[in-house]
């Protein structure tokens, strides 16, 4: 079953989460986006929790569509402690009964659909939100935990090496491709106002870019195309000049993150979650085709002279500082863990 394969990284989430557990014994979960990359990753380690700490968590799980959650799922949503709501997140009837914790991750993150549809995007975000805050509030919920994005802080100036959560910069608002991020500064807003006037614990964590298992290596995941070309012997492409900064959490790290920002995060403040080892688009290509033993690398776009390479990475002092966090998987491990998963095999 597919948690088998993760049975490494899920260890690890346990061990090194050991502190924060025993405040979860016993806790009804309302989780919406359950079927993403972070969400499939929470529930994951949610199952592996329950069966081997006894928690006795429940949690019911928002979706469009349980048959096609349990054919990707299986394992997970017949697991006795999870129970599928068939629902859209912008209007979804309320279960019943009281919960303590929601985790809202339910978002989609189609470049397409920004570039097409903002407007649905910018509703699912916002309406979304609101949905589920209103939920918590007639729900009991104490905490309340918002998956947003790095996208908030929009177009990273050139001065700033690494965003921080005190940076005050914001996505160009008459821009209609400004969809997802604007949506995502106005559901954190919301968190805000719902937390000072129902005593809710919104805890936000701001995520940027991630790789490892689950990670599609056929989308907009820039990463996850060079590992699937690498892996199939052929060149690696770059459809920019490859000069952009990103840098990249492992997914076992990300969901040990999330899961501490929600038990020990300050209400209403917001926590960057990623890494903040910059590397540049055609690093990436060079090291992923150096890790898998892949056949190049083409580059579509020459770098223009004088034009400073854009930047997407966060500051993680915050979540350091306060909370104890830290990246303990490297960029290379990822790769390999992710292709692994995948099918890869060393020298094939």
């Amino acid at each position: 079953m597919a948690h088998n394969r993760l049975e490494d990284d899920l260890k690890a989430i346990l061990d090194q989460g050991a502190l924060i557990w025993p405040s979860l014994k016993g806790a009804r979960f309302f989780i919406t986006g359950g079927t993403g990359f972070i969400g499939t990753w929470m529930l994951e380690s949610f199952v592996w929790l329950n069966d081997h700490l006894d928690l006795g968590m429940q949690a019911v799980v928002l979706t469009r569509d349980a048959a096609a959650f349990t054919r990707k799922s299986l394992h997970i949503a017949s697991h006795s402690s999870i129970t599928l709501f068939v629902g859209d997140i912008r209007n979804f009837s309320f279960p019943e009964g009281q919960f303590s914790i929601v985790i809202h991750g339910a978002t989609d993150a189609s470049a397409k659909l920004n570039a097409e549809e903002p407007l649905k995007m910018f509703d699912t975000i916002v309406e979304g939100t609101r949905r589920t805050l209103d939920f918590a509030v007639q729900a009991g919920v104490d905490k309340f935990l918002f998956l947003s994005s790095g996208a908030i802080y929009g177009e990273q100036p050139a001065h700033i090496q690494h965003c921080s959560e005190s940076d005050i910069n914001g996505p160009d608002c008459a821009n209609t491709n400004s969809a997802y991020s604007e949506g995502k500064r106005a559901a954190e807003l919301l968190c805000s106002i719902y937390a000072k006037q129902h005593g809710i614990e919104a805890k936000i964590a701001r995520c940027f870019a991630f790789v490892g298992p689950q990670l599609p290596i056929d989308s907009h995941f820039a990463i996850g195309n060079f590992i699937r070309d690498a892996m199939k012997q052929n060149p690696i492409q770059i459809n920019g000049d490859g000069t952009p900064y990103r840098s990249y959490l492992y997914a076992a790290d990300l969901t040990l993150w999330l899961w501490t920002i929600l038990v020990k995060g300050k209400t209403s403040t917001p926590y960057n979650v990623g890494s903040d080892e910059a590397i540049s688009i055609g690093e990436l290509a060079t090291l992923v085709d150096r890790t898998l033993g892949g056949n190049g690398i083409n580059i579509r776009e020459k770098p223009q002279l004088g034009v400073t390479a854009r930047r997407y990475v966060p500051s993680v002092k915050r979540a350091e500082t306060e909370l104890g966090l830290k990246q303990t998987v490297t960029l290379e491990q990822a790769i390999i863990k992710t292709a692994h998963w995948h099918g890869w095999k060393e020298h094939s």
